[in-house]
């Protein structure tokens, strides 16, 4: 059973599994699990893996329109050192005070590798979820893809500080506020667009019409893909990048983007569902980050 399946098991007799984050009246929560062998190539700084594990529950908020307050992570080791300890916890408050959040502390163990536990919290006006998509909006996304697989490149090239550089994302909070209460449906894009795009579809029974040459790519990945199909295969599928991807309807995708921030970009439209998540008329298959 993979990741999805076990959600769609959840759901039957969870009400709030499914969407990034759990909305229980006016506060939203979220909790995520990182691991040393999937998710912190080496070289990745305890500081990056601070502030990428904590900004990954923070993504989360974002993606239904909160504006984060808090976050705690449990933090396990094989071994406590001092050094990187500080290291961690000087990268998670730091990404939390890029949103106007505080991070408050959380648990100490050891393990057989390095692990990551994070927990967020936030405040809602108006959440969007995944499942409001409807034929005749438009999809826009924030920023570009391809940030992540980029940065894995130059982990491998042991060019660590910028991939180092490339690890520590901004968790798009201001957008997702701006989207809140325009977006009919909305997630990030950790998964990888293309299958945030299927996992939309999927929740708001709707098709994807996707303009491939509107995608941004992210111009550390084109400095880094083999070809142009490499480049494009990197940008979509490989996923966390964490940039939203929403559906707007088509006479608000002006105002939301002079609103948002962060740039949006609009790469498509809604389409029936019988018509399925294609690019320039091609299927577009689901495939994406798994989490192992």
């Amino acid at each position: 059973m993979d990741e999805r399946a076990a959600l769609r098991q959840l759901a039957a007799t969870l009400p709030y599994a499914g969407d990034d984050a759990a909305v229980v009246d006016d506060t939203a929560i979220t909790t995520d699990m990182l691991h040393e062998t999937t998710d912190f190539p080496a070289g990745t700084t305890r500081y990056t893996a601070g502030w990428r594990s904590v900004a990954a529950s923070l993504s989360d908020l974002a993606a239904v329109g909160a504006s984060p307050t808090a976050a705690v992570a449990a933090y396990a080791d094989t071994a406590f050192d001092g050094e990187t300890l500080s290291e961690f916890i000087d990268g998670a408050q730091a990404v939390c005070a890029a949103v106007d959040a505080e991070y408050v502390g959380g648990d100490l163990d050891t393990h057989s590798e390095f692990t990551i536990a994070t927990t967020a919290i936030g405040a809602v006006d108006e959440s969007v979820d995944r499942a409001g998509a409807t034929p005749g909006n438009r999809v826009v996304v924030t920023g570009r893809f391809g940030r992540s697989a980029a940065a894995l490149r130059y982990f491998e090239q042991e060019a660590f500080d910028t991939a180092n550089d490339l690890f520590q994302f901004t968790p798009r909070v201001d957008t997702g506020r701006t989207l809140a209460g325009v977006a009919t449906a909305m997630m990030d894009s950790s998964d990888g667009l293309a299958r945030s795009l299927h996992q939309l579809a999927e929740a708001s029974d709707c098709g994807f019409a996707i303009n491939r040459a509107a995608v941004p790519v992210a111009d550390a990945l084109s400095e880094v893909a083999d070809d142009r199909e490499d480049r494009w295969e990197a940008a979509v599928h490989f996923g966390e990048d964490f940039e939203l991807v929403a559906t707007v309807p088509a006479d608000a995708v002006a105002d939301v983007r002079a609103a948002s921030p962060t740039p949006l970009t609009e790469i498509g439209r809604v389409v029936a569902d019988d018509e399925g998540v294609g690019v320039d008329g091609e299927p577009l298959a689901d495939r994406g980050y798994t989490h192992a």
